[in-house]
């Protein structure tokens, strides 16, 4: 079992950058894939990016390629994600997940793949 704590939200021009951190807790957070949702008001929660249990492997939704990066740092049990060029459509409560898949490149992009959720950071983008 693994808790996550999500951190780094805020507001921020449009144009502008954040980091968002993950924070797991537990000795395997190396065994899960992770990933970032996303969720607007009156939208349903929709995949942002995943990444691998080694971090090797990572995939994007398409309005965030070129503009997001999600990593890992397994010796820090922290996941990230570089969010920059940001635009207006960009503010949502954002979400970390993770899910038990020890080596395995595949990434999940479902939400009903992941086992477990962080209470999730408000993003805001200002136009």
């Amino acid at each position: 079992q693994v808790q996550l704590v999500e951190s780094g939200g805020g507001l921020v021009q449009a144009g502008g950058s954040l980091r968002l951190s993950c924070a797991g807790s537990g000795r395997t957070f190396s065994y899960y894939a992770m990933g970032w949702f996303r969720q607007a008001p009156g939208k349903e929660r929709e995949f942002v990016a995943g990444v691998d249990w080694s971090g090797d492997r990572s995939d994007y939704a398409d309005s965030v390629k070129g503009r997001f990066t999600i990593s890992r740092n397994n010796a820090k049990n922290t996941m990230y994600l570089e969010m920059n060029s940001l635009r207006p459509e960009d503010t949502a409560v954002y979400y970390c997940a993770a899910l038990l898949r020890p080596y395995s490149a595949q990434i999940a992009k479902k939400e009903a793949d992941y086992d477990y959720w962080g209470q999730g950071t408000q993003v805001t983008v200002s136009s």
